[in-house]
């Protein structure tokens, strides 16, 4: 066959035939074999795919087109499913980088050089080498970045953001660790150590236009990330992908990326609140990808990766954190808070003012009027409508005159256009000349789009031409229009070309490797080219910063339009510090259901976002509104933020009043948005801590209730602050709503009635005009009566609503000032007013007093929620006037449990209390049975009240309200008052028989001071026991009433006494409560107390310092008991200081020494019981800490000043069996160096232990201790009081007491014996078989023993001649200690146990609540019917002078020491009462040797510094017990800060000294004490103040830092005077501790370097050797050199640390004397010196100067602290005689310390210096 012949046609056919053929061939080869990378790396790589979790799975093939060769070709793994949303192509594990060449310059930073592994790229152009670089910028703030080191990539150029100083406290290492193969980073928390973000189970990634990082996450609780719809706040963690990239496009609930741009989530980790956040500081489109592991997986393609990881303890701080890194929000002006109403197109100015009149003219409350872009000629910028907007320029003035507000908007796009009439658009003109415009691609020619007006140019707002054109602009128009602030729209930035009217060029700008999920998935889609150029870099990099560079030009434009006035901007697109500047809106919604519901989680995300004027358009933007849907958001709009009405174009107008005047919608409208206006107070304050600290506005009720996992999706519903809930509607044809109610009490705020539901969903019935609204209690919300505008609302009284929380507690706080100025925070011209209430009293206490309102405002109404009862009265105090409120002020409504005060014209700006008295309520009962086994009948035969309660505790059996007595008649003066009072019969006697009432009391009340009165009730018939201790009262009384800080009201029925404190109308003393009884053997007292804290009582071992008052009861009565749990010690100190809520304190002592109890209780409240004497109260008005016990002390006098040498390190021990141990003991501290002054013995060194008789084991004692005193040492003895009287041979101190009579004896009618106890003495001849049982020991082999009775003047005389002859005959020695002077006994009563006369003063018939109550007072004690002998003669039972007996004995011993020694030694005692301290000190007691002796000796310690004792301590590594090493290393390190610091131990335990352990134990020892004897002249300086002022030595923080209410719970801690912080170990195996770091600049004693922490707790290292001390800034110490005695160490140059305040300031002092002379004070024998630093000069000044020549000293070494980092060059020193001395400076820039020597100039501190310090600069 011939061949067939093709056409031309089919010939041509075929060709393109086989052409498409070959093409199509090298296509699908191409694709299939496609890779980016190396051929050859993708077939040598073998991914390692181990077995990953489906959650753990990341992503390998987030583009299209996936398939098993292509995953290959990437080198990763191909694993599919049958679950698309799971990754078929994931990473394995040997992507990635590796880590090479770390880094860490110190403690707080890390880097590394990052090399690229070998392995298929994804998309090319991977950098092969990366630096990272973390560092820890504080405590909570982590950054890292990962970037470019060789090449300069695109970095966000933010305004606000900035690197702090490193916290040099918080290693990185804490914080972040470093994986090196392959590279990846564990972020954990410092605290537990959990792992918070963990990028080692995935690659990085980091191409050129490409990166990525994936991080496991701890919990799936995630919040943020936007701008997008988020149908909830809680994200679904189920493999969803969020676009970030700022878009023009609708918020219509897709997952497409919307106007703003934020990279930032906030993750909660578990029901502890703890929570951090990431933010990725990145402008690029990117995309964000949540997994179930659960996991985070970032992919942006372009910049660097710089993250920030915020830590914190709650939600709430992770948010403050973040606004701290980016800026903290702008407080709007205040008419901003106001309803807003706005649509697009209203087609005429006509048309606009018949909106604004309408809603005028239905009285809705309604600020500001809007108009959108069809204001303007052809929607061009800087223009009006001439026609249909002719009189716009006067549209501002016709609003201002009704108070209203003028906001009109602008777009960025510039048209190219002609203006009407062919004009020129000179906005644009100048524009061009500016050259303000985005350039295309090459940067040469302005970009050209198309938006409202046509075609348009983009204004470059990164560029500084651009700025001053935007700038002048907008001041030009404002000429032109007047109006209050600006709304910018479309600044995404939008255009309605794709990319350019030229479209766009094809690059890897426009069209990337990889494009993000955004929408159209086209990267120019609606906006411009990414190639187009802006000064600060592509498009590509900066365009999601085009609305925030808007944002920062427009607000420099308003500063130039409006200067000092704040006005306000909205703005559509943003990034995070928008917020700064500018509030923002939801966008383009629509009127439909889902949108009402989806703003709310908008508004909490953009609370997270630092943008919290924040709201959606009310009823929608698009489509026309229903009246239900639009009446439902009118109701949840009204609690927006930014609370805004407005619409499109083409639909209904929607504005309220436009449903009609009487509509349904129109009523719910006005209701609602006058209770907003009512609350806006209360929201602008919101604004102002959102401004200070970064706080929430709108939060999520997740963020209150975190521990509560129920909150952590709730988003129907929202919190304003802490205190309102809101509970809208969102569903149509709904009139109930599940809500959720979280655990708190809560109040509706319509109703005013209390929730009984609490932490559960409920169903809350909302009818068609109702939305949920309660209060949370604890709340105090500051309200105004509201107006229709802002302008008006202003200018009408406030008022505030209480919410009382279960405690009957509530707090807030008010922020006012002009509501339109800029800056009045920054410049102080702010009024701030803090609120609290407890227990009935509501104080409203300015802090910032800074602006005065010209309207003359007044609180006048107080509305309080949850008072149970109605009050009896209510009193407002202000300055030093209380006044009743009249009834017709007062409302109850008992059904609702509120009361109203009304008509209270409290002037704002002034400081005020409210209190109200309440009638009873189970915390308001007083226990009318406190004995064991009260019943119904028991409590009945009392005339008192049995009603049982669930609150556990309460009394069942209490008074009635008008138990007690009423005032007979009243005698006042102008120095006190006198009071007849008799005993209300209708109520039968107390109960007790034995115990008959007193029908007619007299009460004696006296104004002593202007801060010190008294009240005494007393038996007017009868002369009844009063305590015989003398108090120096003043001579003269206060009469005049104006200088008194209190007042006093006697109420009538039942009587009370109510003392008041004029500054503050606080009641410090309150007894009308019932339940006054006044009997023979039994008396109580109640009254409420000011707060709940309250300090002192004693003696007894308080597990706290600041007194638990839930029912707790404490016995006083002095016993040889060693300390423990409510169990009466040895002294009696019936005083207590109380801390009012204003931070005031006061002080209450009652002159009572018979045994009692006291109990407090919740009300609060405190009940006295006594069973004997009388009821004599002294009041100290304070006000501070500090001042209470100064004013204390003058009343039961000043503390002894001890000797020198007493201030010294002290050894002892109770088992010493002969004198050469005592010698050995003091040669090995000799040897060792530890500093020590003096040595004890204990009863040992006594024959069978008898007073005043030398053991012959003990023989050599007396030259041991004459060796010692030779060597600079002090030598200290014991003596009990009890002598024996068993004695065979003569025996002086029995014999010659009595031929003396001095010893106790039973009344004669009774008997003429002595009453005979038995103590430590043995029997003459015995020899004691100590393994029998102690009453076996006692009965056979203890001596009878004689009481001394040391009220007798005689007895003194006896005593003192015993001491004499010990003395001289056996001993010298240098201080006295006496012990068992309760008295103790060891048999009960008297020998044989028969107490003689009335058994019932034994077992009275009320038993306070005492250790081993049920064996009698005359446990371990005397028979109480023992009859004592005062100094006047008077005969007194020891029933009511028992816990004197150790105070009696005090004074003669001192006496005798001082006789004896003719120096003035130290006496310490056991038994001690007020005023005690005149002449002894104290130690704690029979302490145990375990740890939680250690934090209860500080308690110890505070408390005997409020009883006036400051020469105190506790046994150094405990009496009774073995001591562990690591114990009494800490102990020892805590006991070198005690006054009296002594190492003493039990008998038949091990040694416990320094030496008796190894050489580290004596050298932490020798350490320790040498700081001590350092410090010895500040603490001898700090003893004499207390002499003279009654200062404390021992101080509570909270005598320093009483407005700091954290200290008023701190007992671990303890500081030396002002200036010396001390924070012990005290846990077993802490190697760091906890501490509080006071609200002032502290140094490090050891390093001299500012700590750079206040008011805050800080974790301090705390090593075995170690004890964290603190010097506080501003106070100048003195000091010394140390060595092994005082003897030495007094001899040396005195040295001065000058710690510098914040303001370079300092203060101090010396005193100094001989060390030992009697009455140095006194007689004038001394040294005082000030010392005061300022302005780089130290000054000396001689207030007085006494010393001998022999005790003068020298100027030595001088530290400053805080002396700056510019080098010091030149010091001089200036003396008393004008002389300069330079001296050569050693400055520490590091450290900041300045070190001078002038040990050789021999300048004498008792003359005047200067020494001033220059920098070189």
């Amino acid at each position: 066959m011939g061949k067939r012949k093709f056409s031309g046609l089919e010939v041509l056919l075929i060709v393109l035939f086989a052409l498409m053929t070959v093409a199509a061939i090298t296509l699908i080869t191409l694709f299939i074999i496609q890779a980016p990378g190396d051929d050859s790396i993708s077939a040598a790589f073998d991914p390692q795919c181990p077995n990953i979790s489906l959650a753990e799975r990341v992503d390998c093939f987030p583009d299209a087109g996936a398939s098993k060769l292509r995953c290959k070709q990437r080198g990763c793994c191909w694993r599919p499913l049958d679950e698309r949303n799971v990754p078929w192509c994931f990473f394995p594990t040997n992507h990635g980088y590796t880590a090479e060449s770390l880094e860490q310059p110190n403690a707080n930073e890390m880097k590394a050089r990052l090399k690229r592994m070998s392995s298929p790229s994804l998309f090319g152009a991977d950098i092969e080498e990366l630096e990272f670089h973390a560092e820890m910028q504080s405590s909570n703030r982590l950054r890292f970045k990962i970037y470019d080191p060789h090449r300069q990539r695109f970095e966000v150029p933010h305004e606000h953001v900035r690197s702090l100083a490193r916290d040099r406290s918080t290693p990185i290492s804490d914080t972040l660790e470093m994986t090196n193969e392959p590279f990846g980073l564990t972020v954990r928390r410092k605290g537990n150590k959990k792992v918070l973000f963990d990028t080692t189970f995935a690659p990085l990634v980091f191409a050129d236009q490409y990166l990525q990082l994936s991080a496991k996450l701890p919990s799936h609780n995630i919040y943020g990330l936007g701008e997008h719809v988020h149908r909830q706040y809680l994200h679904n963690m189920d493999w969803k992908t969020w676009p970030i990239f700022t878009r023009d496009a609708f918020p219509n609930g897709g997952t497409h990326n919307l106007y703003g741009h934020y990279p930032f989530f906030l993750c909660l980790e578990d029901e502890s609140g703890k929570s951090f956040g990431v933010f990725l500081m990145n402008s690029n489109a990117m995309e964000v990808t949540l997994q179930p592991a659960p996991a985070v997986t970032y992919r942006t393609i372009g910049g660097i990766l710089d993250f920030y990881i915020l830590f914190g303890d709650t939600p709430e701080q992770v948010v403050q954190e973040f606004l701290t890194l980016i800026g903290r929000p702008v407080i709007p002006p205040y008419w901003a808070l106001g309803f807003q109403i706005s649509r697009w197109d209203y087609g005429s100015l006509s048309e606009v003012k018949k909106t604004v009149e309408r809603n005028r003219a239905v009285g809705l409350p309604y600020d500001i009027q809007y108009t959108d872009i069809d204001y303007m000629e052809d929607k061009k910028d800087f223009t009006y409508d001439k026609t249909k907007f002719t009189d716009l320029p006067q549209f501002a003035d016709y609003l201002h005159e009704k108070g209203q507000r003028y906001i009109l908007i602008l777009d960025p796009a510039i048209a190219t256009s002609k203006r009407t009439g062919n004009a020129s658009y000179e906005s644009y003109d100048r524009g061009t000349k500016k050259n303000a415009w985005v350039m295309d691609a090459l940067g040469n020619t302005p970009l050209l789009g198309e938006v409202w007006p046509g075609e348009t140019v983009f204004p470059d707002y990164t560029s500084p031409n651009c700025i001053d054109w935007w700038v002048d602009e907008y001041e030009r128009f404002s000429r032109e229009i007047k109006h209050d602030a600006l709304w910018i729209d479309m600044n995404e930035v939008a255009n309605f070309k794709k990319g350019s009217i030229e479209g766009c060029a094809d690059n890897k700008l426009n069209y990337p490797p990889y494009t993000p999920k955004i929408l159209d998935e086209m990267m120019y889609s609606k906006t411009l080219c990414m190639d187009a150029k802006q000064t600060w870099g592509d498009h590509y990099d900066v365009h999601s910063l085009y609305g925030y560079s808007m944002v920062l030009a427009t607000e420099k434009a308003l500063q130039r339009v409006f200067g000092e006035n704040r006005t306000l901007m909205l703005t559509r697109s943003s990034f995070p510090g928008v917020g700064k500047y500018s509030g923002h809106w939801l966008g383009d919604n629509a009127a439909n259901w889902n949108d009402i519901k989806w703003a709310i989680p908008g508004m909490l995300e953009f609370g997270l976002f630092g943008v919290p004027y924040i709201g959606a358009d009310i009823c929608g933007f698009f489509d026309d509104s229903s009246e239900e849907l639009c009446r439902r958001w009118m109701q949840v709009g009204a609690f927006y933020p930014f609370s805004r009405n407005h619409n499109a174009q083409g639909y209904k107008p929607q504005d309220p009043a436009a449903y009609g005047a009487d509509s349904a919608l129109v009523a719910s409208s006005k209701h609602y948005l006058k209770i907003r206006y009512t609350l806006l107070p209360y929201l602008y304050t919101l604004f102002y801590k959102a401004h200070t600290t970064g706080e929430t506005v709108v939060r999520p009720v997740m963020h209150e209730f975190y521990s509560d996992s129920n909150t952590w999706n709730v988003d129907r519903q929202f919190l304003w602050g802490k205190h309102l809930l809101i509970t809208p509607v969102l569903d149509p044809g709904a009139d109930r709503v599940l809500a959720y109610i979280p655990d708190a009490v809560w109040y509706g705020y319509e109703t005013m009635e209390r929730l009984t539901d609490r932490k559960t969903t409920m169903e809350m019935y909302l009818p068609a005009d109702k939305l949920g609204l309660h209060i949370r209690g604890g709340a105090i919300l500051p309200t105004q009566r509201p107006d229709v505008t802002t302008t008006y609302s202003r200018r009408s009284p406030m008022g505030l609503i209480v919410a009382l929380d279960d405690n009957q507690r509530a707090a807030g706080e008010l922020f006012w000032d002009d509501g339109d100025s800029r800056e009045t925070v920054k410049n102080g011209r702010y009024l701030h007013y803090q609120f609290s209430a407890d227990d009935g009293v509501l104080t409203m206490r300015v802090t910032h007093s800074g602006y005065t309102d010209p309207n003359n405002l007044t609180m006048e109404n107080i509305t309080v929620l949850g008072v149970p009862n109605p009050p009896v009265s209510v009193s407002v105090t202000h300055e030093n006037s209380t006044a009743a409120l009249p009834s017709s002020s007062i409302t109850y409504d008992a059904a609702k449990e509120v009361l109203f005060l009304q008509s209270l014209s409290l002037t704002l700006g002034e400081t005020y209390s409210v209190q109200w008295e309440l009638v009873l309520a189970d915390y308001q009962r007083f226990d009318c049975h406190p004995e064991e086994h009260g019943d119904e009948a028991k409590c009945k035969a009392r005339g008192c009240i049995w009603e049982p309660s669930i609150v556990e505790r309460v009394p069942w059996c209490f008074y009635p309200k008008d138990y007690g007595y009423t005032v007979a008649a009243t005698t006042e003066t102008a120095s006190g008052m006198t009071v007849d009072i008799t005993r209300n019969r209708k109520y039968r006697s107390s109960g007790r028989p034995d115990s008959p009432d007193v029908d007619t009391l007299r009460v004696d009340i006296r104004y002593h001071s202007v801060d010190m009165l008294q009240f005494k009730i007393r038996d007017p018939a009868t002369d009844r026991y009063e305590v015989p201790v003398p108090l120096s009262v003043p001579v003269t009384p206060e009469t005049n009433e104006s200088r008194r800080l209190y007042k006093v009201v006697v109420t009538q029925k039942p009587f009370g006494i109510q003392v008041i404190r004029k500054s503050t109308g606080t009641k410090i003393w309150d007894s009308t409560v019932p339940g006054f009884t006044f009997s023979d053997m039994f008396i109580q007292v109640s009254t409420r107390l000011s707060s709940d804290y309250v300090y002192g009582f004693g003696e007894s071992e308080h597990p706290t310092y600041k007194h638990n008052l839930d029912y707790h009861t404490w016995g006083m009565f002095s016993k040889d008991q060693p300390p423990g749990y409510k169990m009466n010690c040895y002294g009696v100190h019936p005083f207590y200081m109380g801390l009012e809520s204003t931070a005031d304190a006061h002080g209450v002592l009652l002159l009572n020494s018979n045994a009692m109890d006291v109990t407090f209780q919740p009300t609060p409240a405190l009940t006295y019981r006594t069973v004997g004497g009388i009821l004599d109260f002294y009041v100290v008005m304070g006000p501070t800490p500090e001042m209470v016990v100064q004013e204390y002390t003058a009343l039961i006098g000043r503390p002894v000043l001890p000797a020198y040498w007493s201030l010294g390190f002290q050894l002892c021990r109770y088992g010493y069996a002969n004198d050469q141990e005592i010698a050995d003991l003091y040669s090995d501290m000799v040897a060792a160096g530890i500093p020590y002054d003096v040595q004890y013995a204990d009863i040992d060194y006594m024959d069978r232990q008898l007073d005043f008789v030398l053991d012959p084991e003990f023989k050599n004692l007396p030259a041991l201790v004459t060796r010692m005193k030779g060597e600079g040492m002090r030598f200290i003895f014991i003596l009990d009081p009890a002598i024996s009287g068993n004695e065979t041979s003569y025996y002086p101190a029995f014999e010659r007491g009595t031929a003396a009579d001095v010893f106790i004896k039973w009344p004669k009618e009774i008997s003429d014996n002595i009453v005979w106890g038995k103590v430590w003495p043995d029997k003459p001849g015995v020899v004691v078989n100590e393994s029998l049982d102690w009453d076996s020991q006692v009965e056979l082999y203890r001596a009878y023993t004689a009481f001394p009775d040391f009220f007798r003047s005689s007895t003194a005389a006896w005593w003192r001649q015993e001491i004499h002859d010990f003395y001289t005959k056996i001993t010298e020695f240098d201080g006295i200690w006496i012990d068992m002077n309760e008295p103790a006994s060891f048999v009960h009563g008297t020998v044989g146990g028969n107490c003689l006369g009335n058994p019932l003063l034994d077992f009275p018939p009320y038993m306070p609540a005492l250790e081993s109550k049920q064996l009698g007072l005359a446990h371990k004690t005397m028979c109480m019917n023992s009859e004592q002998i005062l100094s006047d003669g008077k005969k007194v039972r020891h029933y009511d002078v028992h816990s004197l007996y150790g105070w009696s004995h005090t004074k003669p011993t001192y006496d005798a020491l001082l006789n004896v020694t003719r120096r003035r030694g130290i006496v310490v005692t056991r038994s001690t009462y007020p005023s005690s301290g005149k002449w002894a000190g104290h130690w704690l007691g029979d302490n145990a040797a375990s740890w939680d002796q250690l934090y209860k000796s500080i308690i110890g310690m505070m408390e005997f510094s409020l009883f006036g004792i400051s020469y105190t301590g506790a046994d150094i590594c405990g009496f009774f017990g073995e001591a562990e090493y690591e114990m009494c290393v800490r102990w020892m390190q805590l006991g070198a800060f005690y006054p009296y610091s002594r190492n003493h131990n039990g008998k038949g335990n091990r040694r416990q000294d320094p030496v008796a352990w190894d050489p580290s134990f004596a050298e932490a020892s020798r350490d320790v004490l040498n700081i001590r004897y350092t410090l010895l002249p500040y603490l001898y300086t700090l003893m004499f103040e207390a002499h003279t002022k009654g200062s404390t030595v021992v101080r509570p923080l909270l005598h320093e830092f009483v407005n700091d209410n954290t200290t008023w719970d701190i007992y671990k801690q303890f500081l030396w005077g002002p200036a010396l912080l001390v924070t012990p170990t005290l846990d077993q195996g802490a190697t760091s501790v906890v501490a509080y770091v006071p609200n002032a600049r502290w140094y490090d004693f050891h390093t001299a370097k500012d700590v750079g922490v206040r008011g805050k707790f800080l974790s301090m290292p705390a090593p075995l050797n170690h004890i964290n001390l603190h010097i506080r800034g501003g106070y100048i110490i003195p000091w010394q050199k140390p060595e092994n005695s005082t003897h030495f160490s007094r001899k040396n140059p005195l040295g001065l640390t000058v710690a510098l305040s914040d303001s370079g300031t300092a203060q101090g002092s010396l005193f100094w004397d001989d060390g030992e002379g009697i009455d140095t004070v006194e007689n004038k024998k001394h040294l005082l010196t000030s010392f005061s630093a300022a302005t780089n000069t130290l000054r000396s000044q001689v207030v007085h100067s006494g010393l001998a020549a022999a005790d003068r000293l020298i100027l030595g070494v001088v530290k400053i602290w805080g002396a700056g980092s510019v080098q010091i060059t030149e010091v001089i020193l200036t003396d008393a005689t004008h002389t300069a001395h330079p001296l050569i400076p050693q400055h520490n820039l590091d450290t900041q310390e300045l070190i001078v020597t002038a040990e050789s100039l021999a300048v004498f501190v008792d003359e005047p210096f200067n020494i001033t310090w220059k920098t070189g600069a």
